[in-house]
């Protein structure tokens, strides 16, 4: 039997792209992959096209943004700087038996390469609210990406998306079956929860050093709390330290409040199994603020920590049905304090408790099977 050949295309840099690199391990079961994105070759790949990294996907003429404006967007597809660097290699690299296409702005080059080869579709999440706070995204970019779901996922021979809410959104905006969930969780940990430790209860908090994040609020809310509480910061520099260091500054040199230095993402549950909280207060400027389930969500459940978000309507689902922490009523300094103030060593206890019971659950261990049984289904049928 030969063995079947697939097109993997996503607009980022893949080998630091979790979701996609979990994606990949999976699809190294079914075929030899050949990935399409920024950045070198990701491991599981047997080739790569590779992006160049000042091309965008997005167009960038006065003429493709002008077409933008005008909704004129069966004319701005494949006309992109990203999209034109590797189009003719993508599609003289086939046939394909299948292609995957990551997000809605990869859809236009993946259909192209697929050339009548099933296309499965991996929305990661509600694309046309992907960077709805930037103004030029809402007028321009937020109807081009509506624009290519709707001529395309009715195509897909499987769509798949990352919460319960989205999946509903697609299935009713665009005619299609309920996409199947793959959430972003990571890989099952074999850890166990760190014991308590008298008078102290260790808050921690990882991800990219962005404003948006709100990470202010955590050390504001640290600074207002008593001695047994500390702040532990595993931050990821994005394009400077200079936010970081602002955080430093705002930490006013308390002893409580710690930077530390980025963990791949492979270690970051057993990093942070030390802790006792995860702790995330992101403020809703979007839909998919609203309908939100991060990564940092899967890394605290696997490090067996408890968790204490801000409101959003996924994470609050999962942390209500396992028991693994509670949910601020805002996202303000002073609604994590009125949460933490109250809790004892008994509820502590019990969310990283609950957490170990739900580790399993909330693994990619899980997701996997669901994506081996919808890539089998559609090697099957093709």
């Amino acid at each position: 039997m030969t063995t079947p050949r697939i097109l993997c295309v996503s607009f980022s840099p893949i080998h630091q792209d979790s979701r996609v690199l979990r994606q990949l391990t999976v699809l190294k079961d079914f075929g030899e992959v050949t990935t399409v994105g920024y950045g070198e070759a990701p491991c599981d790949a047997s080739f790569h096209i590779r992006i160049p990294d000042t091309a965008s996907s997005l167009p960038q003429t006065v003429g493709g943004v002008a077409r933008l404006a005008l909704r004129r967007h069966r004319a701005v597809e494949l006309k992109a700087p990203g999209e034109q660097a590797v189009l003719a290699e993508a599609t003289a690299s086939g046939p394909y038996n299948l292609v995957v296409a990551n997000d809605a702005r990869a859809l236009p080059l993946a259909f192209a390469a697929a050339q009548g080869a099933p296309v499965y579709v991996d929305m990661h999440e509600w694309a046309m609210s992907e960077n709805s706070s930037n103004l030029a995204w809402r007028l321009l970019v937020g109807p081009y990406m509506d624009a290519l779901c709707r001529r395309y996922l009715p195509q897909a021979a499987a769509v798949t998306t990352v919460g319960q809410e989205i999946s509903r959104l697609y299935a009713t905006r665009y005619g299609i079956a309920q996409p199947t969930l793959v959430r972003n969780a990571g890989p099952f940990q074999e850890l166990t929860p760190a014991s308590l430790q008298p008078g102290a209860i260790r808050l921690v908090h990882a991800g990219m050093a962005v404003p948006k994040r709100n990470i202010e609020s955590l050390i504001d809310a640290t600074l207002l709390l008593d001695e047994r509480f500390t702040l532990d910061l595993y931050l990821v520099p994005v394009d400077t330290d200079s936010y970081i260091n602002s955080l430093k500054s705002r930490a006013r040199g308390s002893t409580r409040i710690r930077f530390h230095d980025p963990v791949a993402t492979v270690d970051l549950p057993r990093a942070l199994n030390q802790y006792d909280i995860g702790v995330y207060l992101l403020p809703i400027k979007s839909l998919n603020h609203r309908l939100m389930l991060p990564n940092k969500f899967f890394d605290f459940i696997q490090a067996r920590l408890g968790v204490i978000f801000g409101p959003s309507v996924e994470t609050d689902r999962l942390i209500t049905r396992f028991g693994v922490g509670e949910v601020a009523r805002g996202w303000e300094a002073k609604d994590l304090v009125a949460v933490l103030e109250h809790l004892s060593d008994e509820d502590i206890a019990r969310f990283k408790s609950a957490a170990h019971v739900a580790a399993f659950d909330l693994s990619s261990d899980s997701d996997v099977k669901v994506q081996h049984d919808v890539l089998s289904t559609i090697l099957r049928r093709h």
